[in-house]
């Protein structure tokens, strides 16, 4: 070796590491055990031959021979602490020695220029993921991904990926889950094998019954240690089997960029989880293959409705005297289209709990929620139709939509179609689509009921009401409605709101009205704990789309969703997100007492021990807003608006006034 040639890093000063001991040091990217030993220093590969272990952790012990040894940590096997070379008794032929200069108390080591990057198999698929459009992965870097994680590295920092590092595997699900179902675009979810996979799952399903784009990139152990049992060693394939429309493991000998392609076709074209399974040794096979991308594996999307169907639909709406239109979410891409076929046609317009905010509360159309988290406006107007056109909805029985009256049902998917029921005519197309067929032939007698001023009377009658239920109070916690009622006023009209479950959410579907923004949900699964992560995912949309920068987010959730992930809002610290929650805190699994209650059960083990969550805000380097009167909703809501990054308002409310 030609010292002269050498880059020479400092690693440390001579006081750092005392006579006889060993320590990792790291200069660049090389990992050097740096030995003190007998009045001399010397630096070797700090990896153990047999698997790897530290020696840099391990210690200088004197053998059953006399000698002193470096005794590696993980399986005891002993290197010269000078020279690197082992007592004999093993396959090991000594470590690499690098070296060493002392510089007046400084310890320099003398590396050879790092080599350029070789690409690897992992550095194709990545590359390829990024052609066909993922632009953010949130995840844990982990020992049994790190090939894979540099690969997103790279693409970090020629600015193609943005990375989000979580505290939580389930956390990066939920926040991937809640960025396809705002943008329609998949995000990445990175783990590493065994736990790091199987953390992913519930978020994953998430994603699966909301019909929202996803990928999900898990690493896992060598190839060679497959099936005995090793260490984190399951069976992810079967384990994802259920959950995935497509996943494959990831080997030497696979095409790569069209593993990578399937995947990321996958989960765009049937709006679905993808998952690859990348093995420790397979990430960094080297590979000098091409990135694949989209050009020619796409169609376009519209699907225009038989035109029998569209006939038979005309006439239908035609006869009747008092249609409604249902806004499922479904019809996000087409709520143009729709709102416009309504206002033809005078219909109110109500929306599934996952349709909220499609339509602005304050458009003369708007009759609000229906069902069990909606208004009471919504439920007068299904009981008075005599035709229901519904749209991009899914029959939940959560919205009770009435089977008995006559449906006309429209959704791009066949099978969502008549799915709990028979419905009067069901047509399968685009949404959009349907609408501009159907509502130039419109054709309206001036005898029909006006129920758009009937819609303007019922929220009058809404509104009255919910005045009188904000002086409900029994001095046990500010009231939701109150709540709901200031957020209304303050929230800007283009906000995007993730929510989680539970009264919380039941309170938000009732009393705030909506002017435009996004709401986003657990819809299907309705799992707790979505509603701060799934935030997360929304500001991430807003940093990577120009149709959603500079877009307030707001996460709502209770005591008992914000504890799932509580520690992901340093996650928002860390990474200067501009997200506002809004908590309210009963100290109580209050929808679960409820539901205790109403089956005649005793309540049982609802009750939560709460920190100060807006302390623990405070301590993780956000904003934290303590309320616990109704008079101050306003300014503690404005200021944590204002607020330029993470902010909690934490609201003491009254478990009993939902």
């Amino acid at each position: 070796m030609n010292e002269e040639n050498l880059d020479w890093v400092s690693v440390g000063r001579m006081d750092d590491l005392p006579e006889g001991r060993v320590k990792t040091v790291t200069a660049g990217t090389t990992s050097i055990c740096l030995s003190h030993f007998d009045g001399r220093w010397a630096a070797m590969d700090n990896h153990c031959p047999h698997q790897g272990g530290p020696l840099g952790e391990g210690s200088i012990e004197t053998g059953v021979d006399g000698e002193c040894w470096i005794r590696c940590p993980w399986h005891g096997w002993d290197f010269d602490p000078i020279t690197g070379a082992p007592p004999g008794g093993h396959e090991d032929s000594g470590q690499k020695t690098y070296p060493v200069d002392i510089r007046g108390e400084k310890i320099f080591i003398g590396l050879e220029a790092e080599p350029d990057h070789v690409s690897t198999v992992t550095d194709v698929m990545t590359k390829t993921m990024v052609n066909w459009g993922v632009k953010r992965v949130f995840g844990i870097v982990g020992h049994s991904n790190l090939g894979l994680s540099d690969a997103i590295r790279l693409q970090v920092v020629e600015g193609a990926l943005s990375y989000v590092g979580v505290r939580h595997e389930g956390a990066a699900a939920f926040a991937a889950s809640a960025y396809g179902k705002l943008t329609n675009r998949p995000a990445a979810c990175l783990t590493i094998a065994g736990p790091g996979a199987t953390n992913l799952l519930t978020g994953l399903w998430d994603a699966k019954v909301d019909r929202a784009p996803i990928l999900a990139l898990t690493g896992q152990v060598q190839t060679q240690v497959f099936g005995p049992g090793a260490f984190q060693d399951i069976d992810l394939k079967s384990a994802f089997s259920a959950v995935s429309k497509f996943s494959q493991p990831v080997l030497s000998s696979s095409n790569h960029a069209e593993l990578m392609s399937l995947a990321c076709k996958a989960a765009i074209v049937e709006r679905d989880v993808a998952h690859l399974i990348f093995p420790d040794d397979v990430q960094t096979v080297p590979s000098d293959a091409k990135a694949a991308g989209p050009t020619g594996r796409i169609s376009g999307s519209i699907v225009v409705p038989d035109q029998g169907d569209l006939d038979q639909a005309l006439n239908l709406i035609n006869k009747a005297k008092r249609p409604i239109v249902i806004l499922g979410h479904g019809g996000v891409q087409a709520r143009e289209e729709i709102i416009s076929l309504a206002e033809k046609l005078g219909a109110p317009i109500l929306t599934t709990f996952k349709g909220k905010g499609l339509i602005p509360d304050g458009h003369p159309n708007a009759a609000g929620v229906l069902g069990r988290s909606g208004t009471p406006i919504a439920s007068w107007f299904m009981n008075e139709s005599d035709l229901i056109i519904s749209l991009g909805s899914s029959f939940s029985n959560h919205t009770g939509i009435e089977r008995s009256k006559p449906i006309i049902q429209v959704d791009f998917d066949r099978m969502q179609l008549g799915k709990f029921h028979p419905v009067e005519l069901p047509i399968w197309g685009e949404i959009g689509a349907f609408c501009k067929a159907i509502a130039p032939k419109i054709s309206r007698s001036a005898s029909v009921p006006d129920q758009i001023s009937e819609v303007e009377k019922r929220w009058d009658i809404w509104r009255e009401e919910k005045k009188t239920r904000l002086l409900e109070e029994r001095g046990q916690g500010v009231h939701s409605a109150a709540v709901f009622d200031v957020l209304s006023k303050l929230c800007p009209d283009d906000a995007i709101i993730a929510v989680d479950v539970g009264n919380n959410t039941y309170s938000f579907g009732r009393y705030f009205e909506t002017k435009g923004q996004r709401v986003l949900m657990s819809g299907y699964l309705g799992s707790i704990g979505f509603g701060f992560p799934a935030a997360m995912g929304a500001w991430s949309a807003t940093q990577d789309f120009e149709e959603f920068a500079g877009r307030k987010i707001i996460s709502i959730s209770g005591d008992g969703g914000f504890g799932q992930y509580p520690m992901d809002f340093t996650t928002a610290v860390k990474y200067g997100m501009d997200i506002t929650h809004i908590l309210l805190n009963n100290s109580e699994l209050g929808k679960i007492s409820k539901e205790q209650r109403s089956g005649e059960w005793p309540v049982w083990e609802t009750s939560l021990h709460n920190p100060s969550f807006s302390a623990f805000a405070k301590l993780c380097g956000g904003k934290g807003v303590k309320v616990t009167k109704a008079e101050q909703l306003e300014q503690a809501i404005s200021e944590a608006l204002g607020y330029a990054g993470p902010a909690l308002v934490e609201i003491i409310t009254d478990a009993e006034l939902v």
